[in-house]
């Protein structure tokens, strides 16, 4: 009896020490992979302050509260569960369902440079050419959530497929702690970057009274005149952003065009920065070309569907 709780006893320290020395090596695996999906974490930034454009600025905060708290839900209860799922009995589909995503980040990239085409061609004219949807503050901030939320999905499975790629060799307690150390501290990071983002302009007014120095006023009122801009210029970004990484996605997922990348990069190997912009600029217009097919193909099948 006593034997048999001494080896058990030592049974379970082997198993501490084993796993132990598994968690010592998450920062380092954090780390590493944080920088791998550093493109994509850039991305998710520059999407995300659109979706709050134009909407009541007392509830922005609350906007991104919501976006964040569904996106650390999608990542820790969703995402990080089913990927290590997949990696154990179904490697093979972790690509395509990625793929499909990719698709859809070119779809709704494509959709978005469509409308802002159409809307110049609709104020040109001077008279829309569709009738007018109304809707409540209230429920355009849920499809606003709900919008941000979707594509928000997509991005995370991105950098929870690389975060599993990462660590797919390592033991099972590593893979679930570094999943979850990731998803908590990228959602942190861009939730909370993009926060800053959108309350800057609130931060300029605060600076830009009377009771401050000249200088830091002069600097509030700088901010104040810089953000509308910015704003503007951070949702041409996200969109561009979209299709950039959904067209990588799709073509990492195809031998040809990912073997064509690869060259691309180590032909430019030499201009590290010029290899990145050809990169995106590349992915960027095929990202548009394919969301303009997809759109013809939605469109053809809604039209069936309602004959």
């Amino acid at each position: 009896m006593a034997s048999g709780l001494l080896a058990l006893l030592d049974d379970v320290s082997a198993l501490v020490k084993v796993s132990a020395a598994s968690l010592d090596d998450v920062p380092t695996q954090v780390a590493k992979t944080s920088g791998k999906v550093s493109g994509i974490v850039i991305d998710d930034t520059a999407v995300t302050p659109k979706y709050v454009v134009g909407l009541d600025p007392s509830r922005e905060l609350s906007i991104i509260y919501h976006i964040a708290k569904k996106s650390l839900i999608n990542k820790l209860l969703l995402l990080s569960p089913a990927a290590i799922v997949l990696g154990l009995f179904a490697p093979w589909a972790i690509s395509p369902i990625l793929m499909l995503g990719g698709a859809f980040l070119c779809f709704e990239g494509y959709e978005k440079v469509h409308s802002m085409f159409s809307k110049h061609h609709t104020d040109d004219k001077g008279s829309p050419t569709t009738e007018t949807e109304t809707i409540t503050p209230e429920e355009l901030e849920k499809e606003r959530i709900k919008g941000a939320v979707r594509t928000d999905l997509i991005l995370s499975a991105e950098i929870v497929a690389i975060t599993y790629a990462t660590v797919a060799d390592k033991p099972l307690v590593t893979q679930i702690a570094v999943m979850l150390a990731v998803a908590i501290f990228i959602t942190i990071a861009v939730y909370g970057f993009v926060g800053l983002i959108v309350k800057a302009d609130d931060i300029g007014l605060h600076m830009a009274k009377e009771k401050h120095h000249q200088q830091v006023r002069n600097i509030g009122h700088g901010i104040v005149k810089f953000m509308p801009h910015f704003l503007k210029i951070l949702s041409y970004v996200g969109t561009a952003a979209m299709l950039w990484v959904g067209a990588e996605i799709i073509a990492h997922g195809i031998p040809f065009t990912a073997h064509a990348l690869h060259d691309l990069e180590v032909s430019l190997a030499h201009l590290p920065a010029l290899a990145w912009l050809a990169k995106v600029i590349i992915c960027a217009i095929g990202g548009l070309i394919l969301g303009a097919i997809i759109e013809k193909i939605v469109v053809l099948v809604r039209k069936v569907i309602k004959k």
